[in-house]
């Protein structure tokens, strides 16, 4: 019987998703819900055999991302994408004054979103999220919110699966403080990145 072809998962992203993974080493996950999510599922699903890459860049903006998808993501012929972009795209306008138009925002997200599914690729969506730990980052919602409108109405367009972390990630900080998941508002703590990695294999086993 013919072994069955081993299932691809490209996770794309910013620093959230990097997370100190090794550029030396392709197979290297990094410290954070990336490393978590594959390493539960591979031990909860052995037989599957899937494999997991993580592709995610610190600092990007979606631009960044649209500008390397060919390489660091399609030349992997991925089965599905997992992609968690956009809280640079705010965070730069605050501390570079270098905004990120929602337009342009959009534009590049559609034209990543239109070249993954023209391979054939399935795609999960993570909303960008922000958990305010100083009265300064409360200004940045006006920016954030609007980035996260649109990404959900694109998640809609082409019908990918949606991972709604802002509001994941609002819910728990009734529990504990903010700082308590996030740090620094943006970066997750363990725990942050543990809470990602859980409702990202909740969404990735109930549809494979």
């Amino acid at each position: 019987m013919e072994q069955e072809k081993p299932l691809r998962v490209v996770f794309q992203g910013d620093s959230v998703t990097d997370c100190g993974r090794s550029r030396r080493d392709d197979t290297d996950l990094g410290s954070g819900y990336v490393m978590m999510a594959a390493s539960y599922f591979a031990a909860r699903y052995p037989e599957k055999q899937t494999e997991f890459f993580n592709r995610g860049i610190s600092g990007d903006r979606v631009r960044d991302l649209r500008a390397r998808w060919e390489k660091d993501c399609l030349s992997l012929h991925p089965d599905w994408v997992s992609i968690l972009i956009g809280i640079n795209d705010t965070w730069r306008r605050y501390d570079q004054n270098d905004p990120t138009p929602v337009g342009a925002f959009v534009a590049a997200y559609r034209e990543i979103l239109e070249a993954t599914t023209a391979q054939d690729a399935r795609i999960i969506i993570c909303e960008p999220f922000l958990l305010p730990v100083s009265r300064d980052q409360m200004t940045w919602r006006e920016d954030i919110d609007l980035k996260i409108v649109a990404i959900r109405q694109l998640a809609q367009e082409y019908r990918a699966r949606f991972i709604p972390l802002d509001g994941l990630f609002a819910q728990v900080a009734t529990q504990r403080k903010p700082d308590f998941w996030t740090p620094d508002g943006v970066h997750p703590s363990p725990a942050g990145h543990a809470l990602i990695a859980r409702a990202w294999l909740k969404m990735f086993t109930a549809i494979i």
